[in-house]
């Protein structure tokens, strides 16, 4: 028998008219941000299908500003994210694309890069009812949710790390939700997303990175109810 909660009925809390186009997207932003750190300079969002052909009128890319910048999808802030961004010295642009079809319906890339000129871009994917996916990172396919607390790990796909991740989540008594992972190629970059029950402390960013088969480590805390 399948089950769905209240949430899935009465969809969430938010500024906007849709919860596809606006509390969806504020939420891929979100996330996104929650993974990049630093400052950000500028903010690049490329929309597809829906989401470009609508974006304007259901208020997408005041959502997906709002939350680049770290506000909520009930954050009353969002109505004026193109001015406070431009207070604070956020560059940003929007750019449309359909002619890529082969993607879902409310598909976004991001691409934020940060004072040191560092630059990250994600995609995300609005299911619906307030709901998302991140399913690229840095063009490398992966796919998970934000429904969890996350540990993203950038590493080389050689023996020994998966082992060594493992062993520094066992050691705190982190239990494992789901871990997964994806890679460029075989011996290439890889990314491990490891989804767990318990919060994640930044004491185990140093733990991991203790490896050297490791290149970096993004702590993404699930957001209280």
């Amino acid at each position: 028998m399948a089950f769905i909660s209240v949430f899935d009925v009465i969809g969430p809390n938010m500024i906007g008219p849709s919860s596809s186009h606006t509390a969806g997207a504020c939420a891929i932003a979100y996330l996104a941000q929650k993974m990049k750190g630093g400052t950000l300079a500028k903010a690049e969002f490329t929309l597809y299908g829906s989401f470009a052909r609508t974006y304007r009128g259901h208020g997408t890319d005041r959502a997906l500003l709002g939350g680049i910048m770290g506000f909520s999808t009930d954050d009353v802030r969002i109505r004026d994210s193109f001015s406070i961004a431009t207070e604070r010295g956020i560059k940003f642009c929007f750019h449309t694309d359909e002619k890529e079809t082969d993607v879902h319906p409310n598909t976004v890339d991001i691409r934020m890069t940060d004072e040191s000129g560092e630059a990250m871009t994600v995609r995300g994917e609005s299911l619906g009812g307030g709901k998302i996916r991140i399913v690229q990172i840095n063009q490398v396919q992966v796919d998970f949710t934000g429904e969890y607390n996350a540990l993203i790990i950038i590493q080389q796909d050689k023996p020994g790390v998966a082992a060594h991740i493992t062993r520094c989540l066992g050691d705190k008594k982190i239990n494992i939700a789901f871990m997964r992972i994806f890679r460029e190629s075989r011996g290439q970059k890889a990314y491990t997303i490891v989804e767990t029950d318990d919060l994640l402390y930044t004491d185990i960013q140093d733990e991991l990175l203790a490896n050297p088969g490791i290149m970096d480590v993004m702590i993404v805390q699930k957001e209280e109810a």
